[in-house]
């Protein structure tokens, strides 16, 4: 009395039995199983019969239930059941007739097609990154069009002209180009160097005619002549010694170089922030800082010395570079120079009463107090006086002068003319007068050369900031006036050929109309999209224009997130964006090297 008999569901492919309860007492549980089978799984009216048959004989003859049970259940999983006595469990129906996982699966697939688009996506320009096309060779009978430099004017200009229509020669010290927004991240190894950089020949490589570059410095550019004069002034050289060319377009783009304001003692113990090798320099400087103020016996006194780093300038670079080496000591240094790690002290200079001054004031205020909460000491109204190997002498708002010790100094306070800039300048003494820069006019043609010669970026004097920014503005302008001359060219041929040919008059002018059309050269307009700065702690401050009237200002974790994406689609190329987001992963996951090269 009492005994549970429980059959669990048995996997068939002609049936499905659900757990069963029976009481083995009389033959009423056996018909309580039947109408529960009934009731759950529907089967057939001949199935049920036959059960209740089954088990009624059995039991009548003195067979247990189970034993029945177990005798049914094993006679109708090991023979194929009919199309009529199929037991089918009971699966609900929503009421829209479709599967609940219906949509789980669509969604599954999309993802998986959106993944392998991507990723397909991903390997075929990568693929054509890697692989040139082949390229028309210079032809004589072009036009000669001569670019010194490679920042951003001059790149911006590159990725632009059509080179169908001229033979292009590019001259610069150095054979790539710098993405020097993100350059302070490089000093603390937040970047890699060479994520930041793109090799001038990926951009000219795929240009239609063939584009020749020479990594080497400009030493003359003579305006009467139309030449310039060049020598390799790297550490291997030929038996090439200077070499000059001629042009009947030069694009001067030569950019500045740090101002120093006569101070001998900035080249020889400071730390510039200008070029690769600067940022290198520094990264260099700073761990050889921290491992000698770690050696057994120091003198506490040389120790506070040699942990102060100190920044002159407070313009954007000089602020992104205190962040980020701020970010270094407490993400970083703390771990792993546990016993000086914490002594570290950054303290910022600026001669102006404000730091950012292309920034509104609430901006200003807000770095401030950012900077002042991850201890980093702003000196405004301080002027540099002199430098030695060990203090800064300041002249202090009050007219006192103080030294300041320190461990590294990098200087960025300001640029001004290289000597090529200051050459060309001389030899068009009537026209170049501004001691700021070149004098270009409204379609950045320098002014005294305005037949050959054209002027892009810092090397000039504009109304507008020589940021960078303004320069790729002035680049992508002129590759499109270098285009619209080459059309005037081809349209002028055309008319010159329909003379020679004796065409229709109204041919001739038509001909004239579309040369006179496209001979109009619209002036360059600068249009300021705002201006971005890291001020460390994941935060950055951004002055946004909108319309050219309205400015929105903002700061904190989300502005720079926006900075971070900003940049990160301003990159020249699928190769520097994979880097520099490898990179991020990679401080993300395992911090900065610590290690000195």
């Amino acid at each position: 009395m009492g005994e549970r008999i429980v059959i669990s569901a048995l996997a068939h492919p002609y049936i499905s039995l659900l757990p069963i309860s029976i009481a083995a007492s009389s033959l009423r549980p056996a018909q309580s199983f039947a109408a529960r089978v009934a009731v759950s799984s529907k089967p057939s009216s001949s199935l049920l019969a036959q059960a209740r048959s089954q088990i009624a004989s059995r039991h009548t003859f003195g067979e247990s239930p189970s034993a029945s049970l177990r005798a049914f259940g094993t006679s109708r999983l090991f023979r194929n059941t009919a199309p009529e006595e199929k037991i089918v469990a009971a699966t609900p129906t929503p009421a829209n007739g479709r599967k609940p996982r219906s949509f789980f699966r669509s969604l599954k697939r999309a993802t998986y097609t959106i993944i392998l688009a991507g990723v397909g996506t991903f390997a075929y320009y990568a693929y054509e990154g890697r692989h040139p096309p082949e390229q028309l060779p210079q032809d004589p009978s072009k036009k000669t069009v001569v670019v010194l430099g490679s920042g951003w004017g001059a790149t911006s200009l590159l990725k632009g002209i059509d080179t169908e229509e001229f033979n292009v020669v590019v001259i610069s010290p150095h054979n790539y180009f710098l993405f020097t927004p993100l350059l302070p991240s490089v000093t603390v190894g937040t970047l890699d160097g060479r994520s930041i950089v793109q090799p001038t020949r990926h951009t000219t490589r795929f240009k239609t005619r063939a584009v020749q570059v020479y990594e080497a410095e400009a030493e003359h550019v003579d305006p009467i002549n139309k030449t310039v004069t060049f020598r390799d002034n790297s550490d291997i050289q030929g038996r090439v010694g200077s070499v000059t060319i001629n042009y009947d377009y030069l694009v001067y783009s030569v950019g500045t170089e740090n101002q120093t304001f006569g101070i001998e003692g900035v080249k020889k113990y400071g730390c510039f922030l200008k070029e690769l090798g600067d940022a290198e320099k520094i990264r260099t400087k700073l761990m050889d800082c921290i491992e000698t103020a770690a050696l057994k016996g120091q003198t506490q006194e040389e120790i506070d010395r040699l942990l102060h780093m100190v920044v002159v300038g407070g313009g954007p670079t000089g602020i992104e570079y205190a962040a980020e080496l701020r970010d270094f000591i407490e993400s970083d240094l703390v771990r792993w120079y546990p016993e000086i790690g914490k002594k570290l002290r950054v303290t910022l200079i600026e001669a102006l009463p404000n730091i950012l001054p292309m920034f509104s004031q609430t901006l200003i205020k807000y770095t401030e107090s950012t900077f002042k909460e991850n201890s980093i000491n702003i000196l405004t109204k301080h002027m540099v006086r002199d430098v030695d190997a060990e203090n800064v002498t300041v002249k202090t708002p009050s007219g006192e002068e103080q030294k300041i010790p320190y461990g590294l100094l990098v200087w960025a306070a300001g640029n001004t003319a290289r000597p090529l800039t200051r050459q060309l300048m001389a030899a068009l003494p009537e026209a170049q007068k501004n001691r700021r820069g070149l004098e270009v006019d409204d379609h950045m043609r320098l002014k005294g050369a305005e037949d050959s010669i054209f002027a892009l970026g810092d090397a000039t004097a504009t109304a507008f900031a020589p940021t960078a920014q303004a320069a790729a503005q002035q680049g992508a302008y002129l590759a499109r006036v270098f285009n619209q001359l080459a059309r005037v060219d081809v349209l002028e041929h055309k008319l010159e050929k329909a003379k020679k040919e004796g065409a229709s008059g109204a041919e001739i002018q038509g001909l004239e109309r579309q040369i006179e059309k496209a001979s109009r050269i619209r002036p360059f307009k600068y249009s300021h999209q705002g201006s971005l700065a890291y001020i460390g702690s994941d935060k950055a401050v951004a002055d946004i224009s909108f319309g050219g009237t309205q400015n929105f200002a903002s700061g904190g974790v989300a502005t720079f997130l926006f900075w971070r994406s900003a940049y990160f689609s301003m990159l020249f190329s699928l190769r520097n964006r994979s880097l520099v987001a490898a990179d991020w992963l990679k401080v993300y996951l395992f911090g900065r090297d610590v290690s000195r090269e």
